[in-house]
C-alpha cells in the first residue's frame, strides 16, 4: 500500500511537471528550472496541507499560498489545474497570452487560486507577512469573542500563510525587512518554503550570495529547518507539519533542490529562464511517468490529487461553514457587518465624511499633518477595519490613531503598526493586509516615497485601496536640506497608472480627500504639508472629488488662471489679490488631485480652465506633468533642481516662492 501511495505521488508530480513544461514550450518563454526542481514541494503542500475549496476560492478561512518566486507561474498554474481550480486546458495552452487566466507572472484577480500578484522578487514574501498579520489580527479579534459560547477548536479565522521563495527572493532587501518584522511579531502561522538550488539567472549563487540563510533567519526569531532532498515528499511533509506546530515563530524550511532536475541542463543557470529544446523535452518525458504527447494528463493523477485535497479540506470547510452560520446568528449587527465585509476581501466603505461634525473655525491655523491626524482618528471611529502605521515616523507624520492600541505580541488587535525604518516592506505588507479585508494606510516623508515605489506599483497593478500618507511635502521644510526636501516625488507618483495623488490645501480639502479615498477601490497617495496653513475662505470638501475647483473667482473679467496645489494655494491666492489691484483679474484653481480632474468631462475641465486664457501653475516641485495646462515653460512656477538647507523663509525666497517674486513673474507674463 505504501508503495502504491508513493507511485501516485510521483505520477501527480510528473504530470504537474510535464504540463508546465508544455506551457513554457508553446509560449516560447518561461522558467522551466523551478518547475522541475520545486514540483515535489508544491505538490506536497497542496496534497497534504493546504486547506482550500476549489469551488469557493475566496473562502475566508482558506490557507493562503504565495508564489513569491513568481517566475514559477507555470508550475503554479499546472498545480492549480491539477488540483481542480477553474482553469481550462485552453488556459494552459495559451500561457502568457492575452485574455487567458495564465499571465506571465501570477496576477491577483486573474487566476483562480492566486492570492496576490507576484513577480518582482521579494514582493510576494513581504506581502505574505501582511497576509499572516491579517490572520493574526482577525483570529485574535473575532475568535476571542466566541470563547465559552462555542467549541474553541472551531475557529472562525485559523489559516496558514505559505510562501514558495527562491534564492533571488532572499537576496532582495525587501524580504529581509519583512522577515525581520515577522520575527519581531512572532507570526507563527507564516511558513516559508525556500527552494534552495544555489543557482540564479547569472550563474551559481556563490557569485553573490553565500551567507547561511537559516542562521540569518534564526537571528531574526524564525524557526528553521533543512530538508536535504527536495524530491522526498515525506520529508517535506514532516517539515511542514513541524512548522505548523511551532506556534510562536514564523518558519522557514530550506529545501535543497536541483534546478531543472531531469533536463540536460540540470543544475545550471541555462535552465533557469528559457524553454527547453525539443530534444530535451523528449528525453525528459521519457524519464517521467507521462505520455510524450503535449498537454496530455493522466485522469487517474488529477482525480487522485483532487480527491486527496477534497477529502482533507472538505470536512474542515463544512465545519467552518456551520461555525460561521451559528456565529452570525448570535453576533450583534455590527459584528455581522464586519465579518461580511471581510468576506468580500476588499470591502467598500460607506461613509460620508463631509456630513460629520468638523470644528474648523474661520481663523483656524494649524499644521496640515496635525489636522490630518485628527481626521484619521475620526475615520478610525467610523471604519472598523481602518488600520496602518509608519516607517518609524509616527511622531513626525502624525498618521497615528491615538485612541487605539498598538499592534504587538501583547495586543494583536491593535490598529497602530510600528513598521520600523522599513519603508519598502511597509508598502508590501500593506498590500497583504489590503487583500485580506483591511483599509490600510502607511506613513513616511514624501522624499522617501522612492523606497516605497515597487510596493506602490504593486498596489496599483492589483487595484488595492492602500493609502500612502506622505508628509514633509516641499522644500518649505527648510532646515532638513536637500536630502529630505522632495522635488521629483510628486511627478513620480502622478506618473504611476491607477494611483490617485492628493495634495490638499487646507483642513477642508483633507476631509474631502479622505472622503474620496475611502469611496475608491484603488490606491491613493495623500501628500500633506508639515507647515501651518490657514483655513481657506472658499475651499470645499465636496469639490475635492472632482480633482480641481475654483477657490478664487475672477471679480470682473477673467484675465487668466493660476493652478496651485497644497500650501502653494495660499500663495496663489495672495498673488492673485495683489495682481487684481494692478488690473489683472485672475481665477485661482486648487487642484488637489490631478488624476480625478482629468477624469472629469471635457465641459467641466474647460469650464474651469477655459481654452484661450493664459494659465500659470504654482507648485514647489518638479514641472514634469504640468505642461499640458500651459502655453510654454515660462508659465510654470515650479522647481526642477534639488533643495537647500536654510530656514523656511530663506529657502522659499531662494527658489522664488515668495509672494512678491511670484507676483513679478506673473505680471510680466500678463503685460
Amino acid at each position: 500500500m505504501k508503495k502504491e501511495v508513493k507511485n501516485i505521488d510521483k505520477k501527480i508530480i510528473d504530470n504537474i511537471k510535464a504540463l508546465a513544461i508544455d506551457m513554457i514550450d508553446v509560449a516560447g518563454s518561461g522558467h522551466p528550472g523551478i518547475v522541475l526542481g520545486a514540483a515535489p514541494t508544491i505538490y506536497t503542500l497542496y496534497a497534504r496541507h493546504m486547506n482550500i475549496n476549489t469551488n469557493d476560492e475566496k473562502w475566508m478561512n482558506r490557507d493562503r499560498f504565495i508564489m513569491s518566486a513568481g517566475h514559477g507561474s507555470a508550475l503554479l498554474y499546472s498545480t492549480l489545474f491539477m488540483a481542480g481550480y477553474n482553469l481550462s486546458m485552453d488556459d494552459l495552452k495559451n500561457f502568457r497570452r492575452m485574455g487567458y487566466k495564465t499571465p506571465g507572472h501570477p496576477e491577483y484577480g486573474v487566476t483562480p487560486g492566486v492570492d496576490i500578484t507576484t513577480g518582482p522578487l521579494g514582493q510576494g514574501f513581504a506581502s505574505a507577512v501582511g497576509i499572516a498579520m491579517a490572520e493574526n489580527m482577525l483570529s485574535n479579534k473575532y475568535n476571542e469573542q466566541r470563547k465559552g459560547a462555542f467549541n474553541k477548536s472551531k475557529q472562525l479565522f485559523d489559516y496558514n500563510t505559505y510562501v514558495l521563495c527562491s534564492d533571488g527572493d532572499l537576496m532582495e532587501g525587501v524580504s529581509n525587512e519583512a522577515a525581520s518584522l515577522a520575527g519581531n511579531y512572532k507570526l507563527g502561522k507564516l511558513i516559508v518554503l525556500y527552494d534552495s538550488n544555489n543557482v540564479s539567472l547569472d550563474g551559481n549563487t556563490n557569485l553573490s550570495f553565500t551567507e547561511n540563510v537559516l542562521k540569518r533567519f534564526e537571528a531574526m526569531g524564525w524557526h528553521t529547518q533543512y530538508v536535504k532532498d527536495g524530491e522526498n515528499v515525506d520529508e517535506i511533509d514532516k517539515a511542514i507539519t513541524r512548522a505548523k506546530k511551532v506556534g510562536d515563530k514564523p518558519s522557514i524550511i530550506e529545501i535543497k533542490t536541483v534546478i531543472g532536475r531531469g533536463s540536460l541542463l540540470a543544475g545550471t543557470n541555462a535552465v533557469h529562464g528559457k524553454p527547453l529544446t525539443k530534444d530535451d523535452i523528449e528525453q525528459l518525458k521519457g524519464k517521467l511517468d507521462v505520455r510524450a504527447i503535449a498537454f496530455s494528463t493522466s485522469n487517474e493523477a488529477s482525480q487522485e490529487f483532487r480527491a486527496t485535497i477534497s477529502n482533507r479540506s472538505g470536512k474542515k470547510y463544512s465545519e467552518w461553514a456551520e461555525t460561521l452560520k451559528i456565529y452570525l446568528e448570535k453576533a450583534p449587527d455590527n459584528v455581522k457587518f464586519e465579518i461580511e465585509s471581510i468576506g468580500k476581501q476588499i470591502p467598500t466603505v460607506n461613509i460620508d465624511l463631509p456630513k460629520l461634525m468638523w470644528n474648523f473655525n474661520d481663523d483656524m491655523k494649524e499644521s496640515l499633518r496635525d489636522t490630518n491626524g485628527k481626521v484619521m482618528g475620526v475615520i478610525a471611529d467610523n471604519v472598523f477595519n481602518f488600520i496602518g502605521g509608519n516607517a518609524d515616523l509616527a511622531a513626525s507624520t502624525k498618521a497615528y490613531l491615538p485612541k487605539y492600541t498598538v499592534y504587538n505580541t501583547s495586543s494583536y488587535i491593535g490598529r497602530n503598526i510600528f513598521f520600523g525604518v522599513r519603508e519598502h516592506a511597509m508598502g508590501s505588507i500593506l498590500n497583504g493586509l489590503a487583500v485580506s479585508g483591511f483599509r490600510v494606510f502607511g506613513g513616511t516623508f514624501l522624499a522617501f516615497a522612492d523606497y516605497l515605489k515597487p510596493a506602490i506599483r504593486m498596489s496599483a497593478i492589483m487595484n488595492l485601496p492602500v493609502t500612502y500618507v506622505f508628509t514633509h511635502d516641499s522644500v518649505n521644510i527648510g532646515p532638513d536640506g536637500p536630502t529630505h526636501q522632495p522635488i521629483e516625488q510628486l511627478a513620480m507618483l502622478r506618473s504611476t497608472p491607477n494611483l490617485d495623488v492628493y495634495r490638499p490645501a487646507d483642513a477642508k480639502e483633507i476631509v474631502g480627500a479622505w472622503n474620496s479615498i475611502l469611496k475608491s477601490k484603488r490606491p491613493s497617495a495623500l501628500v500633506i504639508s508639515r507647515n501651518e496653513v490657514h483655513l481657506l475662505k472658499d475651499s470645499s470638501m465636496a469639490e475635492v472629488n472632482k480633482g480641481a475647483y475654483i477657490v478664487r473667482k475672477e471679480v470682473v473679467r477673467l484675465s487668466g488662471i493660476i493652478i496651485a496645489t497644497g500650501s502653494e494655494v495660499t500663495l496663489a491666492l495672495s498673488v492673485a489679490e495683489e495682481l487684481y489691484s494692478n488690473g489683472i483679474d485672475l481665477r485661482v484653481v486648487s487642484m488637489p488631485c490631478m488624476e480625478k480632474f482629468l477624469e472629469q468631462s471635457v465641459a467641466y475641465r474647460e469650464g474651469l480652465i477655459p481654452v484661450g486664457y493664459k494659465t500659470v501653475v504654482i507648485e514647489a516641485a518638479s514641472s514634469f506633468g504640468w505642461s499640458r495646462f500651459v502655453y510654454n515653460d515660462k508659465y510654470l512656477m515650479t522647481l526642477d533642481k534639488f533643495g537647500a538647507s536654510g530656514t523656511k523663509d530663506e529657502v522659499m525666497e531662494h527658489f522664488g516662492f515668495k509672494v512678491d517674486q511670484l507676483k513679478a513673474k506673473i505680471e510680466k507674463l500678463f503685460r
